[in-house]
């Protein structure tokens, strides 16, 4: 399919959900999008890096801003091809994220004299295991292209910036105890009784929530799955509850595990993966430009995106896309093209010369 990134990008919006691309498979999309830059916008360097599509501006600004977003889908769900009601637009996609990707393919043709140096990332398997995440590989092979003052991350944020996001960890606690027939139970220890203390201590758990370049970040911590038991007459000798910690950005990695084995001290607790969190970083130049763009409000990310990525290279980073999150990954999902034009209004006042 033929993209022409000079439409309204709401109906590059169609044409993108229109080309499947579930994780694994952005082969095509991804051709699409190489052949539109490379044909339609002249003036950018674009390559290929597997299923990934990278241009960028050498205007020699001063600044430079990261456009980013993710070709890939979740498995169809009986959610394509695309369905108009309206301005109204069904379909597997139109939230997470091809709509913010519409929105930056229409910029990057349009837009040809920034006030900002620009570097667009089209990239692959966000919505798959983070190693196989194409930013990763990106970051491996094309270091550079990587390199910037500010990241936005066109992720469904209700066309609203929001700025930085949630760490995430997963621990498992396991408790032992003694096999014995339910019969005679006494003779037993049962490891799944064990599990009552720390699930008390996570009922009465109080959330901490802090204030960060004026967002405020809630923390949870949550009991996600219970599993014990080897038979309906044996008093079980294991238990493991699941739990998941989001943690304010303010927090690294290592305190937030500090924390869980604080709060369940005494437990054998085991870290099965975690993810950094991303500050906000809405001191810096590009990132306040940004906000007061978008009318002057910001919300906290509570949630954990690749903005924690771009964060991690050392440069502020925000979600700002079309479309409702809570939306993603659903059959029912859907965006209005009055966001998606509101946040291609914003991004080209942002990006357009004074």
């Amino acid at each position: 399919m033929a993209l022409d990134l000079y439409a309204d990008p709401v109906d590059i919006t169609a044409e993108l959900v229109d080309i499947p691309s579930v994780s694994g498979e952005e082969a095509a999309i991804a051709d699409a999008v190489q052949e539109a830059l490379t044909r339609q916008a002249g003036h950018l360097e674009v390559v290929r890096n597997g299923d990934a599509v990278l241009a960028r501006t050498h205007l020699g600004r001063p600044s430079r801003v990261i456009l980013a977003g993710h070709l890939d889908t979740v498995p169809v769900n009986q959610n394509l091809p695309l369905r108009r009601d309206g301005d109204t637009l069904h379909g597997l996609g139109t939230v997470d994220m091809k709509g913010g990707d519409a929105v930056f393919l229409s910029l990057a043709a349009k837009v040809r004299e920034p006030r900002h140096d620009v570097t667009f990332v089209f990239y692959d398997c966000e919505e798959v295991e983070a190693v196989r995440n194409g930013l990763g590989r990106i970051e491996r092979e094309l270091p550079d292209w990587l390199r910037a003052d500010l990241a936005i991350v066109g992720e469904p944020s209700n066309a609203v910036v929001e700025a930085g996001c949630q760490g995430t960890m997963r621990v498992e606690l396991r408790t032992e105890g003694r096999r014995a027939h339910t019969a005679r139970a006494w003779m037993g220890v049962n490891a799944i009784h064990a599990l009552g203390e720390p699930l008390r201590r996570l009922e009465a758990y109080q959330a901490r929530e802090v204030e960060i370049d004026g967002l405020r970040y809630r923390e949870g911590l949550q009991a996600v799955r219970i599993s014990g038991g080897v038979a309906g007459n044996v008093v079980p000798d294991e238990a493991v509850l699941a739990v998941n910690f989001r943690f304010a950005p303010d927090r690294t990695p290592e305190q937030a595990e500090a924390h869980v084995r604080e709060v369940f001290d005494g437990f054998d607790v085991s870290v099965v993966d975690s993810s950094p969190g991303a500050l906000p970083g809405l001191s810096a130049p590009a990132a306040a430009e940004l906000v007061r763009a978008a009318g002057g409000q910001a919300a906290a990310k509570l949630g954990w995106t690749d903005v924690a990525r771009f964060a991690a290279l050392g440069m502020p980073a925000v979600n700002f896309g079309p479309g409702d999150p809570t939306l993603a990954h659903t059959r029912e999902e859907f965006v209005h093209a009055a966001e998606i034009r509101q946040v291609a209004s914003v991004l080209r006042e942002f990006l357009s010369p004074g």
